[in-house]
């Protein structure tokens, strides 16, 4: 049997932010400064509200448990997440915790966080990825107004990331029809907004692409670009040779079209600091992006990979 766990409800496309009926005394999180989230607020047309915006990036347990400590009492009809992973991800859980319903409101795309089963907070400083379906909002609602002003690097590496994510997910041994469906849906919709000047479109195929990995599983392209991560380079940017190095590997029927993708894209070459050998040990302990890996990968695989990433021999 196969199972896939999607939000109840998905609001998307143009005016969704403000045709979207919120419930009343419902507590927003944001990490947006208030002349920020009040521009948000205003174009949600929610008016009875209470709102917590100290969540930090990378927030940690104990964000979550100040927002309980300090709106529980209140007893919030449900928790809105408006703002990127971080205020999400503090939805999730507080939500979760308070038995709330979570409506999960991205401002930025290509993590999918807003339909998955995932959450990533610090606890004791150290990053941790959950994953519990009671983290799953009970609404998402996606919209492009929140591109408009985005930085363009930024907006380069999101709609990487959610490529990787599309096209490492159809590839996963963990997926099903469902999800490979999904996947190669979201990769169209994405290489077609690429190459074709669509931005716009780059929420929906984000979207369809968290559906589809957040049901399976992304796998070696985002298990070697964590040694660049950790190194300062974005994740987005780490994804645009590691997945390609990976997909080449993989022989993945994506290769061609993502290395058009990161070209049209005009990515940079990466650098790696770590030598091969060490960085190589650490790839080497992601079971989780590694075991549902389509072929099996071994450390001198990984040395190669690295070397072939750093070379620019994609």
């Amino acid at each position: 049997m196969e199972t896939v766990r999607i939000p109840k409800v998905i609001n998307f496309g143009k005016n969704a932010l403000s045709e979207t009926q919120y419930p009343k005394n419902a507590l927003v999180v944001t990490t947006a400064p208030p002349d920020v989230s009040a521009k948000w607020l205003a174009r949600m047309k929610i008016t009875d509200y209470m709102l917590y915006d100290k969540v930090e990036p990378e927030p940690s347990i104990e964000t979550v448990n100040r927002v309980m400590a300090e709106f529980k009492p209140k007893n919030p009809s449900a928790i809105i997440g408006l703002g990127g992973g971080s205020s999400l991800d503090v939805a999730k859980y507080a939500g979760m915790e308070m038995k709330i319903p979570k409506i999960l409101i991205p401002t930025t795309f290509g993590t999918g966080a807003e339909m998955t089963t995932y959450c990533v907070l610090k606890f004791d400083g150290k990053k941790k990825l959950l994953q519990d379906e009671r983290f799953l909002a009970d609404m998402a609602v996606i919209d492009s107004y929140f591109m408009d002003g985005t930085p363009e690097a930024i907006v380069k590496n999101s709609v990487c990331d959610a490529c990787a994510q599309a096209t490492e997910g159809f590839d996963s041994k963990r997926g099903n029809d469902f999800t490979r469906m999904m996947c190669k849906s979201a990769f169209d919709v994405l290489y077609d907004a690429i190459m074709n000047n669509k931005p716009e479109n780059y929420p929906f195929g984000s979207m369809l692409s968290g559906i589809g990995f957040g049901n399976a599983s992304t796998t070696l392209g985002h298990a070697l670009s964590y040694v660049f991560s950790n190194e300062g380079v974005p994740h987005g940017y780490s994804l645009s040779s590691c997945t390609t190095v990976a997909h080449r590997f993989n022989k993945s029927i994506f290769y061609d079209k993502f290395k058009e993708v990161i070209e049209k894209l005009k990515f940079d070459k990466l650098a790696l600091k770590a030598p091969f050998e060490q960085a190589a040990d650490i790839v080497m302990t992601d079971k989780g992006h590694l075991d549902p890996n389509p072929i099996p990968v071994t450390k001198q695989d990984v040395v190669q990979l690295l070397k072939d990433i750093v070379d620019g021999r994609l």
